[in-house]
């Protein structure tokens, strides 16, 4: 990689670190506040995609404050880590992790997705919500996140794309783009933070687009399905080698 591009994404990934730990301690009230609380089915159909493969060991890449981790803790399996650059979302998702009594099936760490801290085929599954577009180098991310899911194992992402039906597309680019970075810069008490997700989510390789990327990172059998009029799209992809 040149030095240049090097530079830029660490740039990205400081900025990515700084803006959500400052603002972890409102993060899960705006997320439930501003999606109207549909965000939790969103978590639940991800939780449910991985029921009838039962997996034993689960990977949750950009965990947060462990939302995710705790909606397929319900699965039962022996293990699910957790990982993510924000030490401050961590730290409130331990603290819920702890209040559920799942901190023997749960254990998050702050680490890097494009340097996991895992042996090479090691889960079953990985999942990430709403994580994927913020990914530095997205390519060598998802390369990381192939190599340590193991054979069969499955790879499922929960990510917002942009719907293209009226009247859905324009209500939702005004609350996007407007209601939401305004009532989230308010609320949160951070100017960038809520302006920042309208413009990842528009330059994010929604529906064939990611799973072309899915494809190249060596995943097979790669699908997507929209939810919610197309707001948000869960992305699948197996690891066959």
């Amino acid at each position: 990689m040149m030095k240049k591009e090097k530079m830029r994404f660490e740039k990205k990934k400081d900025t990515v670190q700084g803006m959500f730990d400052a603002i972890a301690p409102r993060y899960d009230f705006l997320n439930h506040f501003l999606s109207l609380g549909i965000d939790k089915l969103w978590r639940k159909k991800v939780r449910d995609l991985l029921k009838p493969l039962k997996p034993q060991s689960i990977l949750d890449v950009a965990a947060g404050t462990a939302d995710l981790s705790c909606a397929v803790s319900s699965l039962r399996p022996k293990e699910i880590k957790g990982i993510d650059i924000s030490e401050e979302m961590l730290k409130i998702g331990r603290k819920k992790v702890r209040d559920r009594g799942l901190d023997s099936m749960i254990e998050l760490i702050q680490a890097d997705v494009e340097n996991l801290p895992f042996a090479d085929n090691h889960f079953n599954a990985v999942i990430v919500a709403f994580g994927v577009r913020n990914f530095e180098n997205r390519k060598k991310g998802l390369h990381e996140i192939f190599r340590v899911i193991k054979d069969n194992g499955v790879f499922i992402v929960l990510e917002f794309s942009k719907p293209t039906k009226f009247p859905v597309k324009q209500v939702y680019n005004i609350y996007f783009n407007h209601i939401l970075p305004f009532a989230g810069r308010v609320i949160s008490g951070d100017k960038s933070a809520y302006s920042y997700l309208p413009g990842t989510v528009n330059t994010f390789p929604c529906g064939k687009d990611f799973t072309d990327e899915l494809d190249s990172a060596g995943f097979t059998d790669t699908s997507f399905s929209t939810v919610s009029f197309g707001i948000a799209s869960i992305y699948t992809g197996r690891k066959k080698t």
